[in-house]
This record gives C-alpha cells, structure tokens and sequence, in this order.
C-alpha cells in the first residue's frame, strides 16, 4: 500500500460519514441545531467540504469546484465566494438553512472527487513540499492533507452525532 493509497482510503472513509450523516434527512432536519449557538448538520458538512475543496485547490494548483462547477451560485450563500466557515457566528452559521441533502452530497461528492483524483496520483516524494509557509514550521504537503482528513473526521462525526440525537427524537 501507497501513501496515494492511504490519503485514497481516507478520503473515501469520510464520504461514507458524510453521506450516512446527511442521507435521508430534511431541510428542517439538517438545519436543526442542539442549542442557539451549536453548528448544524448542513454547515458542519457545507463548512468541512468548503475547507476540503479550499485546501485541495491551493495545494492542487487547481480552481476550487465551489466556483468551477458552480456550486456557488446553486448554494446562493450570503458570503464571499471565498469562505469556508471559519469563524461563522451563529447568524451566519443559521444560513445554511433549508440547505437540502441532495444539494450537501452533490457539492461534497464533486469535491471528494477532485480530492481523490488529487491525491490517488501523489508519490511519498510530493508529501515534503512545502505548501505553506505562514506557520513554523512551514507546512508541508503531508502534513496538509492529514489537517483537511482531520477537520474532516471531526467534522463528520459531530454532525453524524445531531443526527443521531435528531433520529431519537423521531
């Protein structure tokens, strides 16, 4: 097994979080938030997929899907083309109300495939690359991708876990 091989399965892993998290629920569903101030499942999944695509992009070399493929304007968000969530306040996180599954998976699966078309073509002599050099140490390739697997797993499980909490509720 590759290095190319690992990034592949992990990516992979976190579609199937993203996708049993998201699959089946309502717009309503999807907004909803544990308390006021709590992130919902559709911006904890739109927000891990805009770092996912911002970050792939810039390391890539390639524009990000979220402008290429236009899923900018079928989101129809209140930002800049450029945010990715960070640091949202609670007003912005509630956004992404009415946001719908198919609308999530549809972005994250066009990412996820820029993702793994990326990373499934990468040698362990690409990971040292240095691709940012803002932090100190600067950060290389490798150490990049494990940032946006970690955001991502995190991510996924905080939203699989409301889902959880939003299914008992049923």
């Amino acid at each position: 097994m590759t290095s190319a091989d690992l990034l592949v399965d992990a990516f992979g892993r976190i579609k199937e979080n993203v996708h049993g998290a998201v699959a089946g629920l309502t717009p309503a569903e999807l907004a909803e938030r544990p308390d006021l101030d709590s992130n919902s499942i559709a911006w904890l999944i739109w927000h891990l997929t805009r770092v996912q695509d911002d970050h792939i992009a810039d390391v890539a070399g390639l524009e990000q899907v979220w402008t290429a493929q236009g899923w900018v304007k079928r989101f129809d968000l209140p930002f800049d083309d450029s945010a990715t969530g960070y640091a949202h306040s609670s007003a912005e996180v509630a956004r992404l109300d009415g946001v719908s599954a198919d609308l999530l998976l549809g972005y994250f699966d066009a990412v996820h495939d820029q993702t793994t078309g990326y990373v499934s073509a990468l040698t362990d002599a690409d990971l040292p690359r240095i691709v940012d050099t803002r932090w100190d140490p600067p950060v290389t390739l490798g150490v990049r991708l494990i940032s946006v697997v970690d955001d991502d797993i995190q991510h996924s499980g905080q939203a699989a876990y409301i889902r959880g909490m939003l299914l008992r509720r049923r």
